[in-house]
């Protein structure tokens, strides 16, 4: 069986037939999906599903790309993370990318969700792009490992993947390791021991290959897992039962019943 660690139900693409997808999902053997929060005013429909499927989980946070959306703060991050059906704290972090000027904000929001994951005791989901040093660094001055979490949908290279491991963070996949054009990403994937591997779609985005360009759903997180299997020469079941085994070791107040 498979985990889709990391997917946005709540957008439209999705949202328009949740039991069409949750259908294809029991279809391809993908047993739960973690429903990320990027913002805190969209933040009630990801709670809603979670708490309206038994195989759905959410998480609390506001996306680094967010700069024109209600401010997190510590005290009701917290406040958020304990309600049911939420196991994380996220998605966070810093992205470089598609922003410019002066991005203290961005650092600091990326603070305040290191800060509330240490206080729930729950992990952290962290978005990072084009921003990797400043982004292990802050990890680092925040003490980011005592929560623990994941680097999502990972691209960075294997010395950063190595830095985020060593803090105790567990590294994800999402389809765009599947690419022809990812051979940097595909040897990362070779790398990073099994224990320390989680699957994802990021769904509706990154279809994987045979998929690609389509809008994605959870149900394709298993090409993801069977990419890997390919890479390392290793039957596809171990990495389903090693990405799932690892889910719900990080994510402990997510249950596999």
């Amino acid at each position: 069986m498979y985990v889709d660690s990391h997917c946005h139900l709540d957008f439209p693409d999705l949202a328009a037939d949740i039991p069409a997808v949750l259908e294809a999902m029991a279809a391809a053997r993908v047993t739960h999906a973690l429903c990320i929060g990027v913002n805190l005013p969209d933040w009630p429909r990801v709670h809603a599903l979670a708490t309206t499927y038994p195989n759905l989980y959410a998480t609390v946070g506001v996306h680094p790309d967010g700069q024109d959306t209600t401010e997190p703060t510590v005290g009701l991050l917290v406040e958020l993370a304990a309600r049911p059906k939420v196991v994380a704290i996220g998605e966070t972090g810093l992205d470089y990318y598609r922003l410019e000027g002066d991005l203290r904000w961005q650092r600091e929001r990326f603070r305040t969700h290191i800060r509330a994951a240490r206080l729930a005791g729950k992990p952290l989901v962290i978005h990072t792009r084009a921003a990797a040093q400043d982004t292990l660094r802050l990890m680092r001055d925040e003490g980011a490992g005592v929560a623990g979490g994941v680097m999502h949908c990972f691209t960075e290279t294997w010395e950063v993947a190595e830095a985020a491991m060593e803090q105790g963070f567990y590294i994800s996949f999402s389809g765009i390791v599947t690419f022809k054009n990812a051979a940097a990403l595909k040897d990362v994937a070779k790398r990073v021991p099994l224990d320390r591997m989680l699957v994802e779609t990021d769904s509706p985005y990154l279809a994987p290959v045979p998929h690609r360009g389509k809008s994605n759903q959870p149900a394709w997180v298993k090409h993801v897992a069977e990419e890997i299997a390919q890479l390392r020469a290793i039957p596809f079941e171990e990495v389903a039962r090693r990405t799932t085994e690892n889910f719900f070791r990080l994510f402990r107040h997510a249950h596999p019943a």
